[in-house]
């Protein structure tokens, strides 16, 4: 599909946008392969009994994330671009929030247990 074939495909007031949106879209597409790749060496290279550690650990990474989602968002950038904005808030959170949840339930695992209350027998 050709750069022409596209720009008569968007309504006449979006057409003299259309490189300017192209261009966003294209360095969308090569951040978001970049981060896939490096997402997937980098947690490949992690042994198990590190993993959780390190993901709560990157609750702090979510949390900049979730800055520059709202940026998108709330800026004047393409619909596209704050749509996907939007989507990298909810996704962002889901990730900050199951995070802290896997953290709480790891450190009391190895958190002090609590003795069970006694209970009486009959007849004693």
């Amino acid at each position: 599909m050709s750069l022409a074939l596209l720009v008569q495909a968007l309504p006449a007031d979006q057409a003299a946008d259309a490189p300017h949106t192209l261009s966003f879209l294209l360095v969308g597409a090569w951040v978001l392969l970049l981060a896939i790749f490096m997402g997937v060496e980098l947690i490949s290279k992690v042994p198990p009994t590190l993993h959780t550690p390190l993901m709560s650990g990157s609750n702090a990474i979510s949390g900049i994330t979730i800055v520059g989602a709202l940026y998108c968002a709330g800026t004047g950038y393409p619909l596209l671009g704050q749509v996907m904005g939007f989507c990298a808030i909810a996704m962002a959170m889901i990730n900050v929030v199951g995070g802290f949840l896997v953290t709480d339930r790891m450190l009391r695992m190895f958190g002090t247990k609590k003795p069970a209350p006694k209970t009486r027998e009959p007849g004693s």
